[in-house]
């Protein structure tokens, strides 16, 4: 796996985040994390309106998927572009597939996922750290584990060999 420029922890933001999304943003950027909105049912006023907040806390600035509103706003990255982009841009690793597909594309990193139990996807198959490992290796990037991660977690996954970790409820603990 490549190791890159990027930060080592990430916030990714959804809609269950409500009013505690402004925390999670200010703890993330405090840590020096990036943060992808990912407010996928959200309107793209609303998902602009969560960008310029990430722009202002300092952050690097990830937008999921609308390659056009991560143009428009000078996101650094775009995650699962909808379409072309001249953007650095990261891909969801959750099997194989994925993973060998990640591999043929220049992408800047990729999100395996999920590592642990999540509440974000409650009964969701997990893939437990031999397999994330493995898979991060098969995508041959730059590799982010997700899923029930924090801290510690993501500590203990950096020394066996991810570039970073990305989590969502982690972020909203005090």
């Amino acid at each position: 796996m490549r190791r890159q420029g990027w930060p080592t922890s990430w916030l990714l933001t959804d809609e269950r985040m409500g009013k505690d999304l402004a925390t999670a943003i200010a703890r993330a950027a405090e840590a020096g994390a990036g943060i992808i909105v990912r407010h996928h049912t959200s309107g793209r006023d609303e998902r602009r309106r969560i960008a310029q907040a990430v722009r202002e806390s300092g952050a690097v600035l990830g937008i999921a998927r609308d390659v056009a509103l991560a143009a428009e706003l000078r996101a650094d990255l775009v995650h699962n572009p909808d379409g072309g982009t001249d953007l650095p841009f990261s891909l969801s690793v959750h099997d194989h597939g994925e993973a060998e597909a990640a591999a043929q594309r220049p992408a800047a990193m990729v999100f395996v996922s999920p590592v642990f139990s999540t509440r974000s996807h409650p009964g969701a198959k997990v893939l437990g750290e031999a397999q994330a490992l493995a898979l991060a290796r098969a995508a041959c990037h730059p590799a982010i584990a997700l899923g029930g991660m924090d801290a510690e977690r993501g500590a203990t996954l950096m020394a066996r060999g991810f570039h970073g970790w990305a989590g969502i409820d982690c972020w909203l603990r005090t």
